[in-house]
C-alpha cells in the first residue's frame, strides 16, 4: 500500500515458496489474488519472486507455483534457476520472465544470451559502474532494470555461499542469515564484509540517459515507512524535484549511503553499520512518512460523459486510458423549478473523486434545457461508474497454464571411470605430479602468460577459467583469441557472461559451479546452451546429487577451500591498498578466529573457506560423478601434488578438513 500511494510503477513480492526473502511473511494464493487486482485497479504491475534455486525434490512446489502466479494474473515472474524460466517458458509463454539480479548476468554477452532464452527483462548486478550498464543498455533489446536504493550485499548476488557454509541458511534459497554483518577484521577494517546501504536516486536522471528503463526499491522486510520515503524520493527525483535524501537517511541507513559502484570508486567510503545513531533517527520521521501514504492518489486517468435528455434516464460513461469503459444510469432528470442544472454545475460534481485512485481529465456534458440533476444523484452516478471502472481494471486476468506430460526422461550412463580435473589458481602450482589429470585449469590471465612448453607439453588437456562476474572488454577477448591460437579449446564459465564469451569465442564450454545447478531441468537447459558439462552447485548435497537425471555429463568440485563470496571491493584493497597483499593471500579472521582468505581476480576477489573440502576417504559414494575438480588456490606447488597423489589413492584427511554441505541438509 506505501508503495503504491507513493507512486510506485510496480511492486514485487514473493509467495509463500520458493523466493529470496523467505523469512518475510510473503503472499499466499488470496492475498496475491488481492495484491494484484488492488494493484491494477490503480495501474501498477505486479512483479512474484521466484528467484530461488530449486532442488529436484521441489520441482512439484515449482510447478504450483507458477501455476498459481497464472492463475493470479500477475505480470512477470523475477527467477534465477533456469529450471524455472524453462517450466515457465513451456508452461506459461505468455507471462513475462525477468532475469533475477542472483543470475549474476553482468555483461552484453550474458544479456544476449537472455535473449535467446526468452526473457524480456534483466536486472543487472548491484555492483556495476555507470559505464558498465550504458555497454549493456546499448547491446541488447532487453529491458534492463537497475536497484536505485536499498541494502548492498558484500558479495555480487548469486555468488555468495557464506551464509550456506556457516549455518546451512542459503542466500541463493531465502534464508541468508546475513553473518557478513558480523565482525570480520581485515585491511585495518573491523566489519570488513558489512557495506552502507546503496542510494543512486540523485542520480536517477544519469541513468535514464544510459538506457535503464526499470529503477528498483529494496523494501522487503522493511517497514512501510521505509518504503514511503524510499518510493516518494524516487518519485521526487524522477519528476525534476530534490529529493529528500537526509528524511531517507533518517528512517534507514548504517551511517549514510554510498555511491561507490556506480560512480566506479569501491573503496573504505562503502563500509558501515547500523548504529545506535542510525536506529534512533528514526522515530522522528516515522509519523511524518506514514502521512505519505495514508490518502489515496488520484493516479488514473479517466474521460467523463454525461447524458441528460427529457423522458430518458440519465447516463454516464466513464472510459480510462487502458480500453475500459463503463456506463450506469440514473433516474429520468425533472424539469427545474428554479434553476436548471448547467454542464458546469455538472462537471463541478463529477470531478469530485477524492479517495479513489481516479482523476477526469475530461467531462462531455449533454444536457436537455430546463432540466433539473440533483448534485446527490450526480455523486451516486459517479461513485457507481468509478465502482463498475474499477470492478473492470482490478479484474484477474489469468495466464494460460498447460504443464502437459512430463517428457520421457533420458539419464546418462554412469562413466567408466570419474576424470580428475585440477583447477589451478597460479602458473607456479603446476608440476609432473599432475600429469596424471584429465584437464587442468588456469584463470585466463595465468594461462595467457604461459610458456609455450607448457601448451606443448599439455595440449588439448589446458583449459581456461573465466572471470566470474563481469564484461571482460578487448582485453579478455584479445587473451581468448590467443589462448585459441595456442591450442586451447576448452573453457569453464561460472556465470552466463561468461558462457556466453566463451561461446562467441569459439570456445567448447564446461559449466562451473557459480551456475548455481542443482535439478534436472536446469541441466537440460545447460545442454540446450552448448554446454559440454557442469559443475553441480556445492549447495546440493549427496542425496540431490545422486538423484539428478538427464543426459549432461556433470560432476563436483571435490577438493578445495571453497569459494564462498565475490568481491568487487576487496576489504584489502579498500582498506590499506593492493600494495599490502604483495601477490600474497590476506585473510579475514572472524569473531571465533576463524581465518578466511582472499584472492583477486580480474575485477573481483574472492573470499575463501577457511579450511579446504575434503573427500579423498568417501570418493566411492561419488563414482557416478563424470568428474571431479580438485581446486587449488593458495596450496604450494607440493601440496597440489600431494592432494592430488591421496585423492587418487583415496588416503584419510591429514589436516583439518570439511564435507562442505555434501552431507548436510541446506535450508
Amino acid at each position: 500500500m506505501a508503495a503504491v500511494r507513493c507512486g510506485a510503477d510496480a511492486v514485487y513480492l514473493g509467495g509463500k515458496e520458493l523466493n529470496a526473502r523467505r523469512s518475510a511473511e510473503n503472499f499466499d494464493a488470496e492475498q496475491l489474488t488481492q495484491a494484484v487486482s488492488h494493484c491494477h485497479v490503480r495501474g501498477v504491475r505486479v512483479y512474484l519472486t521466484l528467484n530461488t534455486i530449486v532442488f529436484e525434490k521441489e520441482r512439484a512446489a515449482l510447478a504450483r507455483a507458477v501455476e498459481t502466479a497464472c492463475a493470479c494474473g500477475v505480470d512477470a515472474l523475477i527467477v534465477q534457476d533456469l529450471a524455472v524460466a524453462e517450466l515457465a517458458r513451456r508452461a506459461a509463454p505468455s507471462l513475462a520472465l525477468h532475469a533475477s539480479t542472483q543470475m549474476s548476468v553482468a555483461s552484453v554477452d550474458g544479456a544476449r544470451l537472455l535473449e535467446e532464452l526468452g526473457f524480456c527483462r534483466v536486472v543487472l548486478p548491484r555492483e556495476m559502474s555507470l559505464r558498465e550498464i550504458r555497454a549493456v543498455c546499448e547491446s541488447t533489446s532487453l529491458q534492463v532494470e537497475c536497484f536505485v536504493h536499498g541494502a548492498l550485499c558484500m558479495s555480487v548476488s548469486g555468488q555468495c555461499y557464506l551464509s550456506s557454509a556457516i549455518g546451512g541458511r542459503s542466500g541463493n534459497r531465502g534464508l541468508c542469515a546475513q553473518p557478513c554483518r558480523l565482525p570480520f577484521s581485515g585491511g585495518g577494517l573491523d566489519y570488513a564484509l558489512s557495506l552502507k546501504d546503496m542510494s543512486y536516486i540523485p542520480q536517477v536522471e544519469k541513468l535514464r540517459e544510459a538506457g535503464v528503463r526499470s529503477l528498483k526499491i529494496e523494501g522487503r522486510m522493511k517497514r512501510p515507512e521505509y518504503v514511503a520515503a524510499a518510493v516518494t524520493a524516487c518519485r521526487q527525483a524522477l519528476d525534476g524535484e530534490e529529493p529528500d535524501m537526509e528524511r531517507l537517511q533518517s528512517v534507514f541507513s548504517r551511517s549514510g549511503f554510498t555511491d561507490g559502484y556506480l560512480s566506479g570508486r569501491p573503496g573504505k567510503g562503502m563500509y558501515g553499520v547500523r548504529t545506535k545513531q542510525d536506529v534512533q533517527a528514526a522515530s522522528s520521521v516515522l509519523g511524518e512518512l506514514a502521512a505519505l501514504y495514508r490518502k489515496e492518489p488520484a493516479r488514473v486517468p479517466v474521460d467523463m460523459e454525461l447524458r441528460a435528455l427529457p423522458g430518458r434516464p440519465v447516463e454516464l460513461r466513464v472510459a480510462d486510458g487502458d480500453g475500459n469503459r463503463t456506463e450506469v444510469w440514473g433516474e429520468r432528470p425533472q424539469p427545474a423549478r428554479t434553476a436548471p442544472t448547467t454542464a458546469e454545475r455538472a462537471e463541478h460534481s463529477l470531478r469530485k473523486t477524492g479517495g479513489t485512485p481516479y482523476r477526469v481529465e475530461t467531462v462531455r456534458a449533454e444536457l436537455g434545457e430546463g432540466l433539473m440533476l440533483p448534485a446527490s444523484a450526480l455523486n451516486a452516478l459517479r461513485r457507481d461508474a468509478l465502482d463498475a471502472l474499477s470492478t473492470l481494471r482490478g479484474r484477474v486476468k489469468p495466464h494460460p497454464f498447460t504443464i502437459g506430460p512430463a517428457p520421457a526422461r533420458k539419464d546418462r550412463s554412469p562413466p567408466v571411470r570419474s576424470q580428475w580435473r585440477v583447477r589451478l589458481s597460479r602458473l607456479a602450482q603446476m608440476s609432473p605430479a599432475l600429469s596424471g589429470a584429465d584437464a587442468v585449469i588456469l584463470p585466463v590471465e595465468e594461462l595467457a602468460g604461459a610458456g609455450d612448453e607448457l601448451f606443448e607439453e599439455r595440449g588439448e588437456g589446458l583449459w581456461a577459467e573465466l572471470p566470474l562476474a563481469f564484461q571482460g572488454g578487448d582485453k579478455l577477448d584479445a587473451l581468448l583469441r590467443e589462448l585459441r591460437v595456442r591450442g586451447v579449446h576448452n573453457a569453464v564459465a561460472g556465470t552466463l557472461g561468461a558462457v556466453g564469451t566463451a561461446k562467441r569465442c569459439g570456445f567448447a564450454v564446461h559449466g562451473d559451479y557459480g551456475l548455481n545447478i542443482v535439478n534436472t531441468p536446469a541441466l537440460e537447459e545447460c545442454a540446450r546452451l552448448g554446454l559440454q558439462d557442469v559443475t553441480v552447485s556445492f549447495e546440493a548435497d549427496l542425496g540431490c546429487v545422486r538423484t539428478l537425471g538427464g543426459e549432461l555429463p556433470r560432476g563436483i568440485l571435490a577438493y578445495g577451500y571453497l569459494p564462498l563470496m565475490a568481491l568487487r571491493n576487496c576489504p584489502w584493497r579498500a582498506g590499506i591498498g593492493c600494495k599490502a597483499c604483495a601477490g600474497a593471500f590476506p585473510e579475514l579472521t572472524d569473531r571465533k578466529g576463524n581465518r578466511f582468505f582472499v584472492d583477486c581476480r580480474w575485477q573481483v576477489a574472492t573470499l575463501y573457506n577457511c579450511v579446504p573440502l575434503y573427500l579423498a576417504d568417501r570418493l566411492e559414494e561419488w563414482r557416478r560423478m563424470d568428474f571431479l575438480t580438485l581446486y587449488f588456490t593458495r596450496e604450494t606447488v607440493g601440496e597440489c601434488g600431494e592432494v592430488f597423489r591421496r585423492y587418487r589413492e583415496g588416503q584419510e584427511p591429514a589436516a583439518p578438513y570439511t564435507r562442505g554441505l555434501y552431507y548436510r541438509k541446506v535450508l
